[in-house]
């Protein structure tokens, strides 16, 4: 188990490397899966053998509200429906946190529950913000659970400068969920997943 990190610098090589993904050209993204409230793309990743997806579509609320049910804290596991638990394990400031959670099987089971332990970091991106986080190796893994492990990853969410009060919300994701799993499997629920989140955010965001 490592120690934890010094925050300062991880929290700005991972907004960096956000801001990089973000950057990337259209033309290198396959579409994975479209729905009426997102898109949903992929491309290999550079961190591992699997795929880092994007996910895109524009929500009705503003920024702040968006940003608030997805970061760590006591809205996220009201509506995320793979999320089944979550808890703070450290606070570095209010922007600033190491988090565990865990979450549902998937597929039938095909995967099982899984557990992560997450760096989470919420700054400001253009007129925006931007949630992002890694996981880190950090705590005893629970009882039935496999660790997984979150490559950088993030939410950026910026106001529709035509139409005050959407949000455009992009997030890049690329979990590696380890154990022993098809890829196939794995690349099935992970682009149903992304979808599932934009669905389940806006109906959180109309309560």
């Amino acid at each position: 188990m490592d120690p934890l990190p010094n925050a300062a610098p991880l929290a700005s090589k991972l907004r960096n490397t956000l801001v990089r993904y973000h950057s990337i050209a259209d033309g290198e993204w396959r579409v994975a899966k479209k729905t009426k409230d997102a898109t949903v793309w992929r491309k290999p990743s550079e961190e591992f053998s699997g795929y880092l997806y994007k996910a895109q579509g524009v929500v009705e609320d503003v920024t702040n509200r968006i940003v608030d049910h997805i970061r760590p804290g006591p809205y996220r596991l009201d509506w995320d429906s793979l999320m089944t638990s979550m808890d703070i394990m450290e606070t570095f400031d209010e922007n600033c946190c190491v988090m565990r959670y865990t979450t549902a099987g998937q597929l039938w089971n095909i995967i099982a529950p899984r557990e992560f332990v997450d760096f989470s970091y919420t700054t400001s991106y253009e007129d925006g913000l931007l949630t992002c986080g890694i996981s880190l190796d950090y705590g005893e893994v629970r009882p039935n659970f496999v660790r997984g492990f979150n490559h950088p990853c993030g939410w950026f969410c910026i106001p529709l400068k035509d139409s005050p009060g959407h949000s455009l919300l992009t997030g890049y994701i690329q979990t590696e969920l380890r154990g022993m799993l098809p890829q196939s499997a794995v690349d099935t629920a992970m682009s149903s997943t992304l979808a599932n989140f934009y669905s389940d955010l806006k109906k959180a965001l109309k309560t």
